[in-house]
């Protein structure tokens, strides 16, 4: 454009000072200008203020949407920190429960053995009276036969007669327990 300018001035036959810009390169600068700044304003910057504006309203939903799962994982959190403070307040109730039913069970336990003890010893009881009863009877069979044998000799008789030796056996056994044979003796 400024060659064709540049020509016309020529052909005039006026030479331009560089310096000056001419009076027609502006106008036609400001022509361009208008209709580049028309075209911007109509076409492009709308297209921008569209794409700021989704932008905004995305960011904007974004952090609506993140205070949303914000305010649920607070939830979450707080309802998880409950179930785990009940967990620990039944697993202390179990503990106690535990703990009481092991008493019990060594109580049991120790009752058990207290009666199996006294089982025991008054099983051990009739045992040893059964024993001191059968040796009273064994003591008194071989106390017998000593003691009949011994009177045949002081006597000189025989004393092998089982009715005669039961008798004699008895009188004397009986006149023992009741101590008689002692005071007679004295």
């Amino acid at each position: 454009m400024k060659s064709l300018l540049v020509i016309l001035a020529a052909e005039e036959g006026e030479e331009h000072n560089p310096l000056l810009p001419l009076w027609e390169e502006v106008a036609l600068a400001l022509v361009v200008f208008g209709i580049l700044f028309f075209a911007i304003k109509k076409f492009v910057a709308p297209n921008f203020e569209k794409t700021f504006s989704e932008r905004t309203t995305a960011i904007e939903g974004g952090l609506a949407a993140a205070e949303t799962k914000q305010a649920e994982a607070d939830a979450k959190l707080a309802e998880l920190e409950q179930q785990l403070a009940d967990a620990r307040h039944e697993a202390a109730r179990i503990r106690e429960e535990a703990r009481e039913q092991g008493a019990a069970i060594v109580a049991e336990m120790r009752e058990q053995a207290q009666s199996e003890a006294a089982r025991i010893v008054e099983h051990g009881k009739v045992q040893i009276e059964a024993e001191r009863q059968q040796a009273i009877t064994s003591l008194r069979a071989e106390v017998g036969t000593l003691a009949t044998g011994l009177a045949g000799r002081i006597v000189g008789e025989s004393l092998e007669d089982d009715d005669r030796q039961a008798r004699v056996i008895e009188r004397f056994l009986a006149e023992v327990e009741s101590g008689d044979l002692v005071a007679k003796e004295s």
